[in-house]
């Protein structure tokens, strides 16, 4: 890759802006669990080991040894970028966060935030068309721009681009998942799994475009290794997400025909 910025990750404001940042959600998440268990509440194990796990992801993927390689290594950026946009967002998404603070939250607060969240604005950003052109497309626009080199020589440019690939990430999960938070503008499992379908597929071109077009500056071998890294790496998160998707709807035909031969028996 080109040769990149020559300030280093541990002092470099952005990167500690990120590290609070992510410190700063793995600290809210657990106040508001402690919060649940002191007013006799539960709240799942396993949502609260995905938020962590997620947050984790996040941390090492823009902080530390690896974020620092991947401004210098290809396939390190590609397995950066896997952790960061694809398997973090979909852990956290996993953690219900949203379902959490309302529950943490005061009841006036809550029902405001409830209210914005049911909102238009939300509706449209969480609407699977758009959270997919955010996502794929945005990575599109990186990957096939001047941004890819640009990102490598400006680290507030580069922590931006972080912060989109996570926050288009989490977009994509949430709205193709449907859930496990509130999702008062959920589109119907078919246009969900068709934008998904959809969604695979540029990504998997790009992937392809990568080892058949190299970015400026990077060296073919190390093109091909990342666009492998990208496409078969990335490959469990999709299907994951594809059998999250799937699930909800096949266990609720599984209950109705359940409940009409019950009723067919009596």
């Amino acid at each position: 890759m080109t040769k990149a910025v020559d300030q280093t990750w541990a002092t470099d404001p952005a990167q500690l802006i990120w590290v609070a940042a992510v410190m700063s959600a793995m600290v809210l998440y657990g106040l508001a669990h402690k919060k649940l268990r002191e007013q006799g509440s539960t709240w799942p194990a396993h949502r609260t080991v995905s938020w962590f796990a997620g947050c984790l992801l996040v941390l090492v993927s823009v902080y530390g040894p690896l974020a620092q390689l991947a401004h210098h290594d290809f396939p390190v950026h590609m397995v950066v970028h896997v952790l960061l946009g694809m398997l973090a967002p979909l852990l956290l998404v996993l953690a219900a966060p949203v379902t959490l603070t309302l529950r943490a939250l005061p009841h006036a607060t809550a029902r405001r935030l409830g209210r914005l969240l049911s909102g238009k604005a939300a509706g449209f950003v969480a609407n699977p068309f758009v959270a997919a052109i955010l996502n794929v497309g945005g990575l599109w626009l990186i990957y096939r721009s001047p941004l890819f080199v640009l990102m490598h020589h400006n680290l507030l440019v580069g922590a931006f681009i972080q912060l989109h690939v996570l926050l288009a990430g989490y977009l994509f999960s949430y709205a193709i998942l449907g859930g496990p938070d509130p999702a008062p503008h959920r589109r119907s499992p078919g246009e969900r799994a068709a934008v998904m379908v959809m969604a695979i597929a540029a990504h998997n071109i790009l992937a392809k475009s990568l080892y058949a077009m190299p970015p400026a500056g990077l060296q073919v071998t190390d093109a091909q290794t990342g666009a492998q890294i990208m496409y078969y790496a990335g490959m469990p998160v999709e299907i994951a997400l594809l059998i999250g998707l799937c699930l909800p709807w096949i266990l609720g035909n599984r209950a109705k025909s359940h409940r009409r031969k019950t009723a067919g028996q009596l």
